[in-house]
């Protein structure tokens, strides 16, 4: 247990990004993910509102339960109380801490935005953040605590994006999408101004880290003005294309 834990420094080796290891890893957490998600939205998609916000409910007392003992074990460990301004929910990744609560308790129109950009980027989040987490997998060994709360972490996000697809939760309406958009800038700001303070690297703003985000920092030749600007880009657009894409689903369906 203290070595899963990394108490004293993990004495195992790390594995390394895309190893057999960190492959069927990743391939168990997407796995276990996308049933859950395929059966219990399934399940409540004829269930009334408040059936379905249970769901939603427990991801996010889950996903910020493990979040907050993953701060708390990582200060504890590093014998730096200091230590929490690193890990701040500042990560693409991480805005699920807030968006999925917003989703399950919210009322209205930030519920029904939450919902929206949990749909956007929950999926994508996880993928990114299980295969292609090159800075967690070539640091600590796969089966470590560091690399198992991510993982569990991650797929929560892409559980909850898949399930309120699945389980009709989701309004994805064009006269919310400026929400959408003002939510991920408002992160890229923070995390921005965070990481000139404390020289941090939150959103992978500042560099990619070993993560598919070293492809724009090495086509825009480092910059520090063109890279994070690219990649706060690349989010808009994507966020564009996602709702383009459902409402291009969603005519062929009806």
């Amino acid at each position: 247990m203290r070595e899963f834990f990394g108490f004293g420094g993990y004495q195992r080796s790390a594995e390394g990004f895309l190893s057999w290891q960190h492959l069927a890893a990743s391939a168990f957490y997407l796995g276990v993910m996308a049933l859950l998600a395929v059966i219990i939205g399934r399940a409540r998609r004829n269930a009334d509102i408040e059936r379905k916000n249970r769901v939603l409910a427990a991801a996010a007392i889950l996903i910020d339960g493990l979040e907050l003992f993953k701060i708390v074990l990582i200060c504890f460990r590093s014998h730096n109380a200091m230590q929490w301004l690193y890990i701040l929910p500042l990560f693409l990744c991480s805005i699920q801490l807030i968006t999925i609560p917003l989703a399950a308790f919210a009322k209205g129109r930030l519920k029904n935005a939450a919902l929206d950009f949990v749909v956007v980027f929950g999926l994508l989040g996880a993928v990114m953040g299980i295969i292609g987490a090159g800075n967690n997998y070539s640091c600590y060994p796969v089966v470590s605590f560091d690399n198992v709360v991510s993982g569990l972490t991650h797929a929560i996000s892409g559980f909850c994006s898949l399930y309120i697809l699945i389980s009709g939760m989701a309004s994805m309406k064009r006269s919310d999408m400026h929400i959408t958009f003002f939510i991920m800038l408002g992160f890229c700001i923070a995390a921005y101004a965070v990481n000139k303070l404390i020289d941090y690297n939150y959103m992978f703003l500042m560099r990619g880290d070993g993560t598919p985000y070293d492809m724009i920092f090495n086509l825009v030749g480092g910059s520090p003005v063109l890279y994070p600007l690219a990649v706060v880009g690349l989010f808009l657009i994507y966020i564009a294309a996602f709702y383009s894409v459902y409402y291009i689903a969603a005519k062929k369906k009806s």
